[in-house]
């Protein structure tokens, strides 16, 4: 059984403009995907890991979240598994050790945890880790469509075709591919979420083919959910504004704007996976039972049309 975090938890009363004011990233560049042991190093992500206290909410629910090892995806699979859900991640191969770090929590909160590693920028990848996901749990119920390629090019001349068609393949075939793999092992109940992106709505100039994949992932939830809702399937989205992940330092930013980023919106400060779990987890939970098609923005503060 989860053991209850000591200290505040998420439903500890905290003034969210003052939250975090220890963790200012400052200029820096990880190579590659980048990992949160990288990040950690400097500074460290908060994915709820001594904060997120379970409640029963998903008891014996059977979830995948792609990239589940860090970022949020890794606050999610945390989440989840307190709140009484098993969990099957996917990762890239080089996120081995941040992996292992959230399967071990999620372990610890006595659910069933499988990481998967794979490119979802790869078909048969994608139709395996459902097939794999099922197997492992007995079933699904919840689709976490969360792991995402972003890469900033200031001018639209500079993008190549190989980056944008790569975005393309990670961030939106991978989701339609999960999906419809999904799709025929989901009961009545289960709930699939796409992580968009405030990007979706006011696109950085030099994020343009990032915010166009994140876009048609949303408008991909509107059509499911139209779709899906009559075999009582539900499908929704979070937008998440600026986070702090691995994304971010990793290519995601410029280095001389993580210092600054999220000073734009309302709370003028970068926001940490931990505050995006308990919005999956209420898409993921019957609480949630009359929503659908929502994009349940949490950014904050940043106005959208």
């Amino acid at each position: 059984m989860e053991t209850p975090p000591a200290g505040p938890d998420q439903y500890t009363m905290r003034d969210p403009s003052t939250m975090y004011a220890d963790r200012v990233p400052d200029e820096q560049y990880l190579p590659g995907p980048g990992t949160d042991a990288e990040m950690a190093q400097n500074v460290p992500a908060d994915h709820g890991e001594d904060s997120y206290r379970g409640s029963g909410r998903l008891r014996d629910r059977k979830a995948l979240v792609t990239g589940g090892d860090s970022g949020i995806g890794a606050a999610v699979a945390i989440a989840f598994a307190r709140e009484g859900a098993d969990v099957v991640i996917s990762y890239l191969p080089e996120e081995e050790e941040d992996a292992e770090r959230i399967l071990g929590l999620v372990r610890d909160a006595g659910r069933t945890g499988v990481g998967v590693a794979g490119d979802l920028s790869d078909p048969e990848f994608a139709k395996q880790l459902v097939d794999r996901a099922v197997a492992e749990l007995g079933g699904l119920d919840i689709l976490v469509n969360n792991a995402g390629k972003q890469q900033h090019v200031d001018d639209v001349t500079d993008i190549s075709d190989e980056e944008f068609d790569q975005t393309f393949k990670t961030n939106v075939y991978a989701t339609f591919w999960l999906t419809k793999a999904a799709v025929p092992h989901l009961p009545p109940g289960s709930t699939i979420i796409n992580s968009t992106s405030i990007q979706a709505y006011a696109p950085s100039p030099h994020l343009v083919h990032y915010a166009a994949t994140k876009a048609t992932v949303n408008n991909l939830a509107k059509g499911l959910a139209a779709q899906l809702a009559p075999k009582g399937i539900r499908v929704n989205a979070v937008a998440p504004g600026p986070i702090w992940t691995p994304l971010q330092p990793a290519g995601g930013q410029p280095p001389e704007a993580l210092p600054s980023a999220g000073e734009q919106t309302y709370l003028g400060r970068w926001g940490q996976p931990a505050e995006l779990a308990p919005a999956y987890v209420f898409l993921a939970s019957g609480e949630s039972s009359y929503v659908v098609g929502e994009t349940l923005h949490v950014d904050g503060g940043m106005p959208t049309p």
